[in-house]
């Protein structure tokens, strides 16, 4: 493993590696981070680890700075979310008149979500959707560029997706990206066919590795990470009927791959404050987290599936107004010291 120092980019900018969790819609909210993160021309992006939606924005984000720096970062990622609103305006699935009367994004209330949902629950999509329609293939197809994307080197991609035949994690990287892979990493099984890549087939990454955090400590030599976090941790209480119980689930299983390895990166480090382990041979990892569960704890799964300008535009402020506020807080923390609370 290559010492960090040894690498840090000669401009002095603080490089960092960015860890995407998946979340549907929520993404956009994401999308704000990282727009607020791009502003700062201080900030040097190197590895991408994301999941579903989290896939999505590392595509977005490696594309741009292959063809621009981080203004190209940001617009690209603008350009893949306008993209996504305006697929969603058009869709069926979209909050109806008390959903909107209530303040919320979810679609509880709507009549075309809860056939949806109905419809779900009793067939499979190899029945419902047997020709696989997916809106986002189109966006994807649109935005990206994926031989401009394989031939990259300097900005590395991890894509997360579950192989369904074995359970097991499987990361993909540059050379591997194509349609499919994206498709795959964000395939919920009650709504999409797994996705075939190469023969095999896939679901949504976030079972197994929501983001991934091993590749970006093994493959680049940044050492920072900041994870961008979209499903909340902690909730203060209870869920008594089936909607929430079943939207807590959903945050419980999409966190829990992130919470264990999260453990482990923190007892390597304690081990290596410790003089128990060599810096030398084992790498130091400074883990960042920017977050608001105040965001997310309003909402529940159906609004992962709201995907309107309103919804999208709307987590992209939060996003970028949390952002901002991470900076002004955290920025000199980064090639010194963690700030997340372990």
């Amino acid at each position: 493993m290559t010492n960090p120092a040894s690498k840090a980019p000669a401009s002095g900018k603080k490089r960092v590696n960015l860890a995407l969790q998946g979340g549907g819609a929520h993404g956009a909210f994401t999308w704000g981070v990282l727009d607020r993160l791009l502003e700062d021309d201080r900030i040097e992006v190197e590895g991408l680890s994301g999941t579903s939606a989290g896939a999505m924005n590392s595509v977005a984000t490696c594309q741009g700075l292959i063809i621009n720096g981080n203004k190209g970062a940001r617009k690209v990622l603008r350009a893949f979310w306008e993209g996504i609103a305006e697929a969603g305006d058009k869709g069926q699935l979209k909050p109806g008149p008390i959903d909107k009367m209530m303040g919320l994004y979810t679609m509880y209330n709507t009549p075309a979500y809860m056939a949806f949902d109905t419809m779900i629950r009793m067939l499979s999509p190899y029945q419902f959707n047997p020709m696989d329609t997916d809106p986002l293939r189109d966006v994807i197809l649109k935005t990206f560029d994926f031989d401009i994307l394989r031939r990259e080197t300097l900005h590395k991609v991890f894509l997360c997706a579950t192989h369904v035949c074995d359970g097991n994690i499987r990361i993909f990287t540059n050379p591997e990206l194509k349609p499919e892979v994206l498709l795959a990493s964000g395939c919920l099984p009650l709504i999409h066919k797994a996705v075939e890549v190469d023969g095999e087939f896939y679901w949504d990454g976030g079972f197994v590795g929501n983001p991934a955090i091993y590749p970006l400590i093994y493959n680049c030599d940044a050492q920072d990470i900041i994870i961008v976090q979209l499903n909340p941790t902690r909730r203060a209480e209870i869920p008594h009927d089936v909607r929430g119980i079943s939207d807590r689930l959903n945050e419980i299983s999409n966190n829990m791959s992130l919470m264990r390895e999260m453990r482990n990166i923190h007892f390597i480090t304690d081990l290596i404050n410790k003089g128990e382990l060599s810096d030398k041979k084992h790498k130091r990892v400074h883990m960042h987290c920017i977050k608001n569960e105040s965001v997310f704890t309003k909402l529940g799964f159906s609004s992962k599936l709201n995907s309107t300008s309103e919804f999208i535009n709307h987590l992209y402020e939060a996003g970028k107004e949390c952002a901002s506020e991470w900076m002004r807080e955290n920025f000199d923390s980064l090639g010194v010291k963690s700030t997340m609370d372990f």
